[in-house]
């Protein structure tokens, strides 16, 4: 099975390469005279302003960003009353071993780590600046995300699933491991990495290739029992938000040429209408 997962990892990353590249417009380095060194210690300071900008945006955010924000608690508290009974449903189906295998490997951090590493390493001594731009968001994403979720498990200490409590258990900042269902871990990290690769498409079946395999990680662990889905919905709108926020400052720096990929990225909202709740991506 580990056979399997370092293959999709591999073709994973040649692929990924391969497609920015090949929308990389400034394929010829040899008129970059910027030495490897210089490059890492740029893409760094661009990585931890990232995070700096992505904890601070909440500082100044306006009454739109309060709005969805409220729109999201209230969405989120509507879910959470049939959390059980999703939980049972998922629990109860037998998707494949490799699905399940997959899922959890893919949103493990060793995997998410040497997969971003490998990118980035391609990226930076090839001088490919699109591959090292997408290297930072993931990293400045992950990172801010990271932090808020693997807090958020501690303070909320909501049980999972799969300890036999209820949605509705909560030890506030518990050390144990099965009280550490909100947020979804392995769901920030696959949809932050799909997200900020998917926004280097332009081309939309290769977004939905991407949201696809992000999506893998996110539904396993409800197979498993390891989430409620609100853990997962969450982790997802957290992983969203902040992407957008980081790869908005990035933009906004002009560190990066961001071409015409800025036009075309999927503008996500949450809707709640009648007695249904999802994220929708508009492309």
């Amino acid at each position: 099975m580990k056979m399997y997962l370092k293959k999709i990892i591999y073709v994973f990353i040649v692929l990924l390469t391969m497609q920015l590249n090949a929308q990389e417009h400034s394929t010829d380095i040899s008129k970059d005279t910027t030495s490897i060194g210089q490059l890492f210690l740029k893409d760094g300071k661009n990585a931890a302003l990232g995070v700096k900008h992505s904890f601070l945006r909440p500082l100044s955010w306006n009454k739109k960003d309060f709005t969805t924000l409220g729109a999201v608690v209230a969405g989120s508290l509507a879910l959470a009353t049939v959390d059980d009974e999703t939980s049972d449903y998922f629990v109860r189906q037998k998707p494949p071993k490799l699905f399940q295998e997959v899922g959890t490997r893919f949103g493990s951090p060793q995997v998410y780590f040497i997969a971003n590493a490998g990118l980035y390493g391609y990226g930076l001594f090839t001088k490919n600046e699109k591959l090292r731009k997408t290297s930072v968001l993931i990293i400045s994403s992950s990172f801010t995300s990271g932090v808020i979720q693997s807090l958020g498990k501690t303070v909320f200490g909501r049980a999972r699933p799969n300890s036999g409590l209820k949605s509705n258990e909560f030890r506030l900042w518990s050390n144990e491991a099965e009280l550490h269902s909100f947020p979804s871990g392995h769901t920030v990290l696959s949809v932050t990495m799909a997200h900020s690769i998917a926004k280097q498409f332009n081309n939309t079946w290769s977004k939905v290739g991407v949201y696809t395999l992000g999506a893998v990680a996110p539904i396993s662990r409800l197979f498993v029992g390891a989430h409620w889905l609100t853990d997962v919905v969450l982790g997802t709108a957290l992983s969203i938000a902040v992407v957008d926020s980081v790869d908005k400052f990035l933009f906004n720096s002009n560190e990066y040429k961001y071409d015409n990929v800025k036009k075309k990225n999927i503008a996500w909202n949450i809707s709640f209408t009648g007695n249904q709740i999802g994220i929708i991506g508009t492309f």
